[in-house]
């Protein structure tokens, strides 16, 4: 098993920095003293939200983690792939100066100051998930293999901490498909991708989800050749189709080759720890060989040495199993965040784990299924997504009616040269209750909060169009999509009847 010290790379100041605050070498695990309200398992979002929460409210908290405290999203994931998405987005810019009349000279990448830039900045964020803020917000941080030993009892190394109730937190971690040769060849997963100091000529991404989309576009415009393997059609195939058709061709433009429908995939090594791939795309033959292989696909839950079968918790290849309040088979242990949720993502292990501080600590009632989940995947342009698609609501027998308001009809985006891209609305038919939404734009990720709040708080599209909005904007497309919605209203009965009236008023 990787130790904390060898699993960040480089071993320079910023990343023992990161270690220092996430799993620092000289700390002393507390020793417990009576029963704890919750006791923690899992240092990532989901973990570290409980235990926060549960604390400031007046529990007593314990927390565990074996690893680095900030999970996934500080260590491998959300933090460092962002430090260096923003790289590739400011080379991509100067790129494409010439379009507003700014022209610069030959645009540089220094992917080794990328990359330190990327490290020092997750290193300053990683205090807010130090082991010393949490010890200060009155939680037991104990670091170690947590594993239940009883009913009401854990054991992580040679303590036992006695728990009312417990909440498993583990997460999930990348996981080697099953593709032939995978394993006689070095390959990245999200975990070791940020620890390159050194930008390989030729990179290969297997998988065309989030992930893989979001690394092949950024190391394409640092200057990687890059091939995306993706076994299905197109890419992003959960998001709307004119979503990812729009994504596809700037990530083409960016200098990034899809091969999709991938078929008989093999790996092998090449010569100087090259990887070489054998593919058929489109009944067409392809023979590469890449300096480097990233595999951005399959997870796995991190469920080994809980000895959850001590304790009843049921799971599977997907995770833990819970029910709509977020307690396992054992009714004294919750889960929450990725070891357990369909959604992966960091605001949902946030959301569920107030949902587990409310249930476990003050027998509330709080369900999963009535959060309102929004998600981004954050490319240039991003994709923006929450609710139902056109597809789920067909499914599910919902009618709907779609308002779609392109952004090359919307002035900030035209001024911005940012028009590729859309807001799409889906409204349950009749009415203007808003069941879906997605938006292609530059920022997305920011603009979909409008019409999550709108959801959430069960706010009508014919409100939003009632909502002043600053000129100009992007998010004045939000607002077209509320005028488009506010025509339909205005049927030829009605326009009659006001035909009359007006001209009734004018003396006519």
């Amino acid at each position: 098993m990787m130790t904390p010290t060898n699993q960040v790379l480089p071993a320079d100041e910023h990343n023992a920095a990161l270690v220092r605050h996430v799993h620092p070498s000289d700390w002393t695990n507390p020793t417990p003293t009576g029963r704890y309200n919750l006791v923690v398992i899992g240092g990532g979002t989901a973990g570290l939200v409980t235990a926060a929460g549960a604390a400031g409210l007046g529990a007593k908290v314990a927390l565990v983690e074996r690893h680095l405290m900030g999970g996934d999203c500080l260590n491998f994931g959300c933090v460092p792939s962002k430090g260096i998405i923003s790289a590739a987005r400011r080379a991509a810019a100067m790129r494409g100066g010439e379009d507003f009349g700014v022209t610069a000279s030959e645009v540089k990448v220094d992917f080794a100051a990328v990359m330190q830039r990327m490290r020092k900045l997750r290193a300053g964020i990683s205090r807010s998930d130090s082991v010393k803020r949490f010890a200060s917000l009155g939680v037991d941080v104990f670091l170690g293999q947590a594993s239940f030993t009883g009913k009401d009892s854990i054991s992580v190394g040679d303590k036992e901490l006695k728990y009312h109730t417990a909440v498993i937190a583990t997460g999930a971690r990348a996981a080697a498909p099953p593709i032939p040769g995978l394993q006689d060849v070095p390959y990245l997963t999200n975990e070791t991708l940020f620890s390159l100091n050194e930008l390989p000529k030729r990179l290969a991404v297997i998988g065309a989800g989030p992930i893989g989309c979001e690394m092949a576009q950024t190391f394409a415009r640092l200057g990687s050749e890059v091939f995306v393997v993706e076994s299905g059609h197109g890419i992003l195939p959960r998001e709307d189709a004119d979503a990812s058709a729009i994504l596809l061709a700037q990530m083409k433009r960016d200098g990034v080759t899809l091969l999709c429908c991938g078929k008989e995939l093999k790996l092998s090594k090449g010569e100087g720890g090259t990887v070489r791939l054998v593919v058929d795309s489109h009944d067409h033959g392809y023979d590469l060989t890449v300096d480097k292989l990233l595999v951005a696909v399959g997870r796995a839950p991190n469920v080994e040495g809980l000895n959850l079968q001590a304790v009843g918790v049921e799971h599977d290849k997907k995770g833990v199993k819970v029910d709509d309040h977020l307690r396992t088979a054992n009714k004294r242990i919750f889960a929450c965040g990725d070891i357990c949720s369909p959604y992966q993502f960091t605001h949902s292990a946030d959301f569920q784990a107030r949902i587990v501080i409310q249930n476990a600590l003050f027998f509330g009632w709080k369900k999963a299924s009535a959060l309102i989940t929004p998600w981004a995947t954050y490319t240039s342009p991003e994709i923006a997504h929450v609710g139902l698609y056109e597809k789920d609501a067909r499914d599910r027998g919902i009618p709907i009616t779609t308002f779609t308001q392109p952004l090359s009809e919307v002035d900030r985006a035209i001024l911005d040269g940012e028009t590729e891209g859309f807001v799409r609305v889906h409204v349950r038919q009749g009415t203007d209750e808003i069941v879906g939404a997605t938006i292609v734009a530059a920022h997305a990720g920011d603009l979909i909060s409008e019409l999550t709040l709108a959801m959430t708080s069960k706010i009508g599209l014919g409100k939003i169009a009632a909502t002043m909005h600053p000129y100009p904007t992007q998010a004045e497309a939000i607002r077209k999509v509320g005028d488009q919605y506010n025509r339909t209203r205005l049927t030829p009965r009605l326009k009659s009847l006001m035909t009359k009236l007006l001209a009734w008023r004018r003396g006519n």
